[in-house]
């Protein structure tokens, strides 16, 4: 089984993700951001980078989307394929950061590797507003996410919301986590693996 989790930069994924693969013993997928090579020089200058950075991502995605269709093991993925292109993508391609050729030529690409993906079995998408982002940026002090533009994330909240009720065709559980804080408070993470436990299993 795979299971992604979806959502605006600061949303808590990563959070949820190491959360819900030690309750269920599932095995956690993370998004290669850390060790990206092109992540700092991206936020320093967009346009610049913004190519670079999305084709280092779609191949990274890829390599997981196989790994993943290979394990026999429950998978839970920080961040799918989907999002890097229907949200991050189009939205620098909407912002002029990255130029039609460009944009063409990454479609072109995509559209080869998804002959070989298929959706998740559950997409569980961390719904946020603009302030309870900027608050989780800036509460976690990566230097390089400082300089994030609130353009930047507005932009990425829309493409989100066109991508999870317009164009994505696989089973959702949409959480609101504004005044939620699953980390800390047990009732808060409770609460969505009840939601799981009914989306998944059929309990409750």
């Amino acid at each position: 089984m795979h299971i992604g989790v979806a959502g605006n930069i600061g949303s808590g994924k990563t959070t949820l993700t190491r959360m819900l693969s030690e309750h269920y013993g599932w095995e956690p997928k993370y998004e290669a951001v850390t060790y990206n090579p092109f992540l700092e020089d991206y936020y320093k200058d967009i346009p610049r980078w913004s190519f670079n950075l999305e084709v280092y991502f779609l191949t990274q995605r890829l390599k997981d989307v196989m790994e993943i269709a290979k394990s026999r093991n429950t998978i839970i993925q920080d961040r799918t394929i989907f999002e890097g292109v229907y949200v991050f993508v189009a939205n620098n391609y909407e912002m002029g950061n990255l130029s039609k050729r460009d944009f063409d030529a990454y479609m072109d690409l995509f559209k080869v590797v998804m002959q070989a993906v298929k959706a998740p079995d559950l997409l569980i998408y961390l719904k946020s507003s603009i302030p309870h982002l900027v608050d989780q940026i800036q509460k976690r002090g990566r230097e390089y996410e400082q300089s994030i533009s609130l353009d930047y994330l507005r932009g990425l909240n829309d493409r989100y919301e066109k991508f999870i009720n317009e164009l994505y065709g696989g089973e959702v559980l949409t959480i609101a986590v504004d005044d939620l804080d699953f980390e800390h408070n047990p009732e808060d993470f409770s609460m969505i693996v009840d939601k799981i436990d009914a989306q998944l299993f059929g309990l409750f």
